[in-house]
């Protein structure tokens, strides 16, 4: 189909219905920084082109819709965080944002540890030969059979959730022969300026064991009495998408006061603790992440402080970052299939892909940003909105956006920031095939996760 122009179309800039967004960009050709991956550009013939190559040809190689992910973005991001926090911490990549056997081999070239919660993550971890004692093991009901997984592989922790998961993970620590490191992890009463799915602190929620009634305490007692596990730390995650470092301060205070306690009850330093990750990214222009060297600091000082104010020794500082690294480093591509003007109120644009894809949108109300990526335009902005083709009302990619006026079916669209939770979420809702991901590097692309064939529905219907 041509991706051509086609005449102007009525504007709506200045129409805006209910709701609140930015006004229309003044060059909708620009492509912000912010929310874009380093080697994402716009050349002077108005194409786009990452890892120096074209998206139009990308799209004609590997079809629509599809994640393109820039390997060198990644890469810079592990380094860059790694860097920040130097040899005297551990920085986890959670596998739960985007994980995949190239990803692991990335994470471990660039002295990554990860952080998986589920057999399949650590199945994939190991496949691709990231090393055991450089994996640990979350989740907040983890199966007997996972945990001896971990166990046996020799992982070099397991996130203790639950007073039974201490049990099951120190029998099978026992009968394997093995003292298992482990973390306690812990709710601390800090709610995130978040989400509510996505706020994991305070105490009304699934995961951790509380501070407020005694529980985290009591854990640790229990932990320590047991031979086939070893207590290193304790774990504390606040939330996810966050740009406010004032609840991480909070976080470690807290946590630094139950290490005091176990240093008092018990005559035990743990040597360990871990702050989680969480850390928010530019999904719109209007965010604005701090960068790693900030987080470093920041974190650091927070925890001597504590550390210090309490007489303690400093302990080895962890943290989680998995969208920080893999969110800004990847874009959705889409076809244009309709574009369905609304008189009075916005043009809906039908993209061939959807909530099988991202189902972020509908799930947290999540706002991104688009562009029109295959051409430049000088038409006016018209506001739009991107949904996609299931049978479903809130199947919504970008649910507010200014798109050129001459937005034609065949013209290819761009939703960045999209490497966190949206393959590793996809579904095959409608029997949708979920997309590939592709790697760009260097004028070159190559398929990690290839795109789902129908055959592949069907060999899983054995009915």
């Amino acid at each position: 189909m041509s991706r051509s122009a086609h005449p102007a179309g009525p504007r709506h800039a200045d129409v805006l219905p209910e709701g609140h967004f930015s006004p229309p960009p003044t060059d909708l050709n620009a492509l912000d920084p912010r929310v874009w991956s380093r080697t994402t550009t716009r050349t002077e013939d108005g194409s786009v082109t990452v890892g120096g190559m074209d998206v139009a040809r990308l799209a004609e190689e590997f079809g629509t819709p599809a994640y393109f992910l820039d390997e060198e973005d990644f890469r810079a991001r592990c380094r860059a965080w790694r860097a920040a926090f130097g040899e005297e911490a551990d920085v986890f990549y959670a596998g739960k944002a985007f994980l995949s056997r190239a990803v692991v081999r990335w994470l471990t070239e660039e002295g990554l540890n990860l952080d998986v919660c589920s057999a399949g993550e650590l199945a994939t971890a190991l496949d691709a030969g990231m090393p055991a004692e450089r994996i640990a093991l979350h989740g907040n009901n983890k199966s007997t059979a996972e945990i001896e997984r971990a166990v046996e592989a020799g992982v070099g922790r397991i996130v203790l959730d639950s007073f039974q998961e201490i049990v099951r993970v120190a029998h099978v620590a026992q009968r394997l022969g093995r003292r298992q490191p482990v973390q306690i992890r812990v709710t601390v009463g800090v709610e995130a300026h978040t989400h509510e799915f996505i706020a994991t602190a305070h105490e009304d929620q699934k995961f951790g064991l509380a501070l407020a009634d005694g529980q985290a305490a009591e854990a640790v007692r229990r932990v320590l009495k047991l031979d086939g596990l070893e207590l290193t730390g304790i774990h504390s995650h606040i939330g996810s998408q966050i740009f406010d470092m004032a609840g991480f301060e909070v976080s470690a205070r807290r946590v630094v006061g139950l290490l005091t306690e176990v240093r008092d009850e018990h005559g035990v330093e743990l040597p360990e603790i871990d702050l989680g990750g969480g850390l928010g990214i530019a999904y719109t222009p209007d965010d604005d992440p701090r960068e790693p060297h900030e987080i470093a600091k920041a974190l650091g000082d927070i925890v001597t402080r504590e550390c210090e104010s309490a007489g303690l020794s400093v302990p080895r500082l962890s943290v989680e970052p998995g969208r920080a690294i893999v969110g800004p480093t990847a874009f959705t591509l889409y076809e244009v299939g309709t574009v369905k003007e609304l008189e009075g109120l916005r043009t809906y644009v039908s993209v061939d892909g959807g909530m099988s894809d991202n189902i972020r949108t509908a799930l947290y109300d999540a706002e991104y940003t688009v562009s029109l990526v295959s051409r430049a335009s000088t038409a006016e902005p018209m506001l739009s909105r991107v949904v996609g083709k299931h049978c479903e009302s809130g199947d919504i990619v970008v649910r507010d956006a200014f798109l050129p006026a001459d937005l034609a079916p065949g013209d290819l669209l761009a939703v960045p920031a999209t490497g966190a939770y949206c393959r590793s979420m996809a579904s095959n809702y409608n029997h949708a095939l979920r997309p590939p991901v592709v790697a760009v590097r260097e004028g070159a692309a190559r398929v990690i996760v290839r795109r789902e064939t129908e055959e592949d529905l069907l060999r899983l219907d054995v009915g």
